[in-house]
């Protein structure tokens, strides 16, 4: 298979970004198709729906391996369970599933046909396989269990985010931003709380330190 289209995201690397799709419906990314597919006809219609399927690849673990048995964070990387019961990366595909918000379709743009889309998890520049619509009637199941990750995890951290480093985020970005560092992106076995972690976002390097339930924002500057 190739890539239909790659997303463009705030996250030039895997650290930040939420471990589910939806966690943070703030943040915006768009699908960018490769330029064969920039066809407006395959779209006609897209509109109509409010959430689509993004099919796509872990190409960051591509060659890494799988493993019959893994560690979800979920469960805070302590228990392990059969890699088929999880959304881990490594698998013996490595394909990715998640359900965005599309916020808009826009036909006539440089790069041809985009999607404008919300509450991705996904690193930038990650290939898209396939692009399908989420059908509520057949897609939505309200009575469906959902095993180890039965209901949405609440945000972990109080973010404390100083006025002076939350002004050079942009606006657009900001609530996003607070949104993925209340998720607590640490590792689930890393708890040292003078330990100073950073990560990649919009452009910027976003640095902090986190515990007894508050994460707080040391430094931003521009990478």
């Amino acid at each position: 298979m190739e890539p239909v289209a790659r997303i463009r995201t705030d996250f030039p690397t895997k650290f930040g970004v939420p471990r589910q799709a939806g966690l943070v419906e703030g943040l915006s990314a768009a699908v960018v198709f490769e330029p064969e597919y920039r066809v407006p006809d395959a779209l006609r219609g897209l509109d109509g729906f409010s959430h689509l399927w993004l099919i796509w690849e872990f190409s960051e673990n591509r060659g890494a391996g799988w493993s019959p048995t893994v560690r979800p964070p979920r469960l805070g990387g302590n228990a392990r369970l059969g890699v088929f019961a999880t959304r881990s990366p490594f698998r013996p595909n490595p394909i990715g599933l998640s359900c965005v918000r599309l916020e808009r379709v826009e036909l006539s743009t440089p790069d041809g046909p985009v999607l404008f889309v919300s509450g991705a998890d996904l690193v930038d520049g990650t290939p898209i396989l396939d692009i399908k619509p989420y059908v509520p009637y057949a897609d939505c199941h309200p009575e469906a269990s959902g095993g180890f990750a039965g209901e949405a995890p609440e945000p972990r951290l109080a973010v404390e985010f100083p006025r002076s480093l939350l002004a050079l985020v942009p606006g657009d970005r900001r609530a996003a931003l607070i949104g993925v560092l209340a998720q607590d992106p640490r590792p689930p076995y890393q708890h040292d709380p003078s330990r100073v972690y950073g990560f990649g976002f919009a452009g910027l390097e976003v640095r902090f330190t986190a515990g007894d339930g508050v994460l707080t924002v040391t430094d931003v500057f521009k990478k």
